[in-house]
């Protein structure tokens, strides 16, 4: 009886090779990767100065491959594509990615696909962490190289907090870990909140309250390849661990019954998780609903089974997030939207799309 049933399990957790699923989430991940190549070109020639595509593409040409520097460009087009707007649009790149990865696994672990990255409190960690930099003075005309390290603080110790407030007798259940993380997400607000509330710097409020909503105009180089290392390497080790974040999305027996600890396997998925996160806001701040929406989306695309629903959130993610940025610096030139914004007025009445499309199961 043991056996029929630990092969049924097995059978759920492990659906039998299907050549279709394989082939339509290999022509998506080609699609989306063969899309955001092409996005990222354009994305370059958008903003408050256009660019001609001929002049991108010579500029590009030239610091990445050393070909020759001809007359076609000008030294100021060549410092807004390679050193303003290349980093700005690889960040986006790397901030969607790990946002959605984020949400897919943390969906998961939680089995609520409400879930997403602010359910931790790692987002409110790091605006808390980011909040305390700029408004003593510390991050005030130095920019991200202080502001993300102590953004990243914040998050990092907001994630101890939650960890430790879920894990209760050796073990971390969804429900504890979700009230745990919306617990120290409020608190951690409202000392955010506390801090602007306080402070007598305007300017420095001003500052706060846009990093909230979300940018990526602080981005870097160093900034691309900090947060470009890490939301690599998360997502190689949550590849690894796909077999037992499908077992964890079915049920904690399940887990067990394949040979997985349930306690261990999402106390480590939560880890990652909040490392990518951690990483992520620390260099573009609160940035809502991709990490919610674009699961939804991905498996609608390529199924549940995160071998094929991670690699696709990641490009979908990426793909949505780097728009979102193009919207936010040339809507209202010569302005710019705070990211946060546009992801939210993107992602609401698509998440109600989602809703009303799987009504019977939400």
């Amino acid at each position: 009886m043991t056996a029929a049933r630990g092969a049924v399990v097995t059978s759920a957790a492990r659906p039998p090779a299907d050549p279709d699923r394989r082939r339509r989430a290999a022509g998506w991940t080609v699609a989306l990767l063969l899309g955001l190549l092409a996005t990222v070109p354009l994305a370059l020639a958008l903003g408050p100065v256009p660019v001609a595509p001929d002049v991108v593409a010579g500029v590009l040409g030239h610091h990445l491959f050393g070909t020759p520097e001809t007359a076609g460009w000008t030294r100021a087009q060549d410092t807004i594509v390679w050193q303003v707007r290349t980093p700005r649009v690889v960040l986006g790149v790397v901030v969607g990615a790990g946002l959605a990865v984020s949400g897919v696994v943390l969906q998961a672990l939680v089995r609520n696909v409400l879930a997403e990255p602010y359910l931790l409190g790692i987002t409110s960690g790091a605006s808390t962490g980011a909040a305390a930099a700029i408004l003593f003075g510390v991050g005030v005309g130095i920019g991200v190289d202080v502001i993300a390290p102590s953004a990243f603080v914040g998050a990092a110790l907001a994630s101890v907090v939650v960890f430790t407030l879920a894990r209760r007798g050796g073990t971390i259940t969804p429900v504890r870990l979700l009230l745990a993380g919306v617990a120290v997400g409020y608190v951690l607000s409202a000392a955010t909140s506390l801090l602007i509330f306080g402070s007598g710097a305007p300017d420095a409020a001003r500052t706060v309250l846009y990093w909230l909503l979300g940018s990526l105009s602080l981005g870097n180089w160093r900034s691309v390849v900090v947060s470009g290392c890490v939301v690599a390497c998360c997502l190689v080790v949550l590849m690894t661990m796909r077999r037992t974040l499908d077992a964890l999305a079915i049920g904690d027996d399940t887990s067990r019954d394949l040979g997985h600890s349930p306690d261990l396997a999402r106390a480590r998925a939560a880890v990652v998780v909040a490392v990518c996160v951690g990483a992520v806001v620390a260099v573009s701040g609160g940035i809502g609903f991709v990490g919610l929406v674009v699961p939804h989306v991905a498996r609608l695309c390529v199924g549940a089974v995160h071998s094929r629903v991670l690699p696709v959130a990641a490009l979908i993610g990426a793909l949505f997030l780097v728009w979102a940025d193009v919207v936010a610096r040339t809507v209202v030139q010569p302005a710019e939207l705070p990211l946060g914004i546009v992801t939210a007025l993107v992602g609401a009445p698509l998440l109600f799309v989602l809703v009303r499309r799987h009504h019977t199961s939400v």
